[in-house]
C-alpha cells in the first residue's frame, strides 16, 4: 500500500513529563510532531528508554500527554479510541479464557451482540491461522500461538490503526519470522480492515522488512531525531545492497553523525547504560582483531547476534568510558580500549577504575563521600535520595545498581547488600 490522504492520527507538540522528588520533572517525551497516514506501516526506533512505548500509549489514548494535542481523524483524543487497537509484547491474555473467549473480549467491551461477535471472532481466528484451537487455553499454546491470539483479538474489532509494541520480541527467531510474514501477507493482500500500522521495535532489520517509513527517536528526552523512507518493494531481501545501505543509514541515524563530540556524563544523575563489564569485553575483542580497530555497526550486531536494545547500551558504556568511539555507522576501539582489552585481569581492573573515577560523576561522588567520612562508609539510601531529585525511583535504583557493579569490578568501591552500605573495597583503603 502507499500512504495517502489526510492523517489518521496526529501528534502536535506532544510532551510527557513526570514528577521526580523535589527536583525538576522527568521529561520522557518533548515536542513530538507526528502524522500517521492511511496505507503505511510506520516503525518507531530508538534506544531503550527513549519513550517509544510511552509514545504508542499516547497514540491510542491509553496515556494522556502532559503537553500538546493528539488527534484521531481530526478530533481530539481523550481516552481509548474504538478505531485503534494494540498488540502488546507480553501477550496479555486472560488465562481463564479460551482462545475464542480472549478474541471476543474486545468485541464484548464494545457492546457487539453475542452472535455477531462470535462470528467475527471465529473468522479472525481462522484468518490468523488458529482454526481448530478455539477451545484451547493460553497454557496449552506455544508463545507464537499466544501472540497470534493477541493479533486476532486486536484485528477482530476492525481497527483502522493497529499499534504493535515490540509484538515479536518475546518470540524465538523462527516463530517471529513466520508471524511477521503472515501479518505482512494479510496487509499486502488487504485481508484486514486496518488502514495503518504503527510498530515500536528494537530490531532494525525487522523494521526495514516491514515498514514504509521509519522514525528514529533521540533520548533524554525522547524527540524525533530523523525520518527515513523505505522505498523497497516487498518481499525485501535483507542481503540486497539497497537493504544494507538502509540498515547502515538507520544505524548512523541512531548513533549520531561522524565527527560529533565524544559522549560525556553530565552529572551524578546521568542515566548510565545497563551494560555489564563482560559485555564490554565481548564487544572490544572483535574490534581489537581488526587491522584498523573498527567495524560497521551492522556487521558487529550481526556477528554478536544482538538487537539494538542489547548492543547500544554496551556501545554507550564503552564510549562513556573512552574505551571505544562510535561515529556514524562505525565503532572503533580507542587506545585506552586497546590497552584495557590487552591487559591482564589485575591491570584491567586498574584501568577500568581510573576511567570510572574520571568519567562517571556518580562513582566519583560516592568516593568523595566515603573519603569525607571517618569510617569510610555511607548508606545507599543517601545516594538514592540524591538521584531521585532528577530520576524516577525505578531509574534511580537502576542507575545506582549499574554504578555499583562497575565499581565492584574495578575494586574501587564495595557494597554490603545486607546492610545497604557502601565502603572501600579493602578495609582502610583510601585513594
Amino acid at each position: 500500500m502507499a500512504a495517502q490522504g489526510e492523517p489518521l492520527i496526529e501528534l502536535r507538540h506532544v510532551g510527557q513529563h513526570f514528577p521526580a522528588g523535589d527536583g525538576a520533572p522527568i521529561r520522557v517525551l518533548e515536542d513530538i510532531d507526528l502524522a500517521v497516514r492511511p496505507g503505511e506501516i510506520l516503525a518507531v526506533l530508538g534506544r531503550s528508554g527513549c519513550g517509544k512505548s510511552t509514545l504508542l500509549r499516547i497514540l491510542c489514548g491509553l496515556a494522556r500527554p502532559s503537553t500538546g494535542r493528539v488527534l484521531y481523524k481530526g478530533r481530539a483524543v481523550h481516552g481509548a479510541q474504538p478505531g485503534i487497537a494494540m498488540v502488546f509484547q507480553g501477550f496479555a491474555l486472560f488465562p481463564w479464557l479460551d482462545v475464542l473467549g480472549n478474541v471476543e473480549l474486545g468485541l464484548e467491551a464494545l457492546g457487539v451482540p453475542v452472535r455477531e461477535r462470535r462470528a467475527r471472532a471465529l473468522a479472525m481466528i481462522d484468518l490468523i491461522g488458529l482454526d481448530g484451537f478455539e477451545s484451547a487455553y493460553p497454557k496449552e499454546l506455544s508463545g507464537g500461538m499466544r501472540q497470534r491470539v493477541g493479533f486476532a483479538r486486536a484485528l477482530a474489532v476492525n481497527p483502522e490503526v493497529l499499534l504493535m509494541d515490540e509484538a515479536f520480541s518475546a518470540l524465538d527467531v523462527p516463530t517471529a519470522e513466520g508471524l511477521r510474514s503472515d501479518l505482512l501477507d494479510l496487509w499486502l493482500e488487504r485481508q484486514m480492515s486496518t488502514r495503518a500500522i504503527v510498530m515500536v521495535s528494537h530490531d532494525i532489520e525487522e523494521a526495514l522488512l516491514l515498514a514504509d517509513r521509519l522514525i528514529v527517536m533521540d533520548s533524554n528526552p525522547g524527540r524525533v531525531k530523523s525520518e527515513i523512507a523505505v522505498k523497497l518493494a516487498h518481499p525485501r531481501d535483507r542481503d540486497a545492497a539497497a537493504f544494507r545501505r538502509l540498515t547502515d543509514a538507520v544505524y548512523g541515524a541512531m548513533t549520531g553523525a561522524a565527527g560529533a563530540p565524544p559522549l560525556r556524563a553530565t552529572g551524578i544523575g546521568y542515566r548510565l547504560p545497563s551494560a555489564a563489564v563482560g559485555q564490554m569485553l565481548g564487544v572490544l575483542e572483535p574490534l581489537r582483531q581488526q587491522a584498523d580497530g573498527a567495524l560497521d555497526l551492522a556487521v558487529l550486531a550481526e556477528d554478536m547476534q544482538m538487537a539494538v536494545d542489547d548492543l547500544f547500551p554496551i556501545l554507550e558504556a564503552l564510549e562513556l568510558l573512552d574505551l571505544a568511539r562510535v561515529a556514524g555507522q562505525r565503532v572503533a576501539i580507542t587506545p585506552h580500549g586497546r590497552g584495557f582489552i590487552e591487559a591482564d585481569i589485575l591491570r584491567r581492573k586498574v584501568i577500568f577504575g581510573e576511567h570510572l573515577v574520571q568519567r562517571v560523576p556518580l562513582i566519583a561522588h560516592i568516593r568523595r563521600v566515603l573519603d569525607e567520612r571517618r569510617r569510610r562508609r555511607a548508606p545507599r539510601s543517601r545516594f538514592l535520595r540524591e538521584l531521585e531529585d532528577t530520576l524516577s525511583e525505578d531509574e534511580a535504583l537502576r542507575v545506582l545498581a549499574v554504578a555499583t557493579d562497575w565499581g565492584r569490578y574495578a575494586e574501587i568501591i564495595a557494597y554490603d547488600d545486607a546492610d545497604g552500605v557502601f565502603s572501600y573495597d579493602n578495609p582502610g583503603q583510601e585513594r
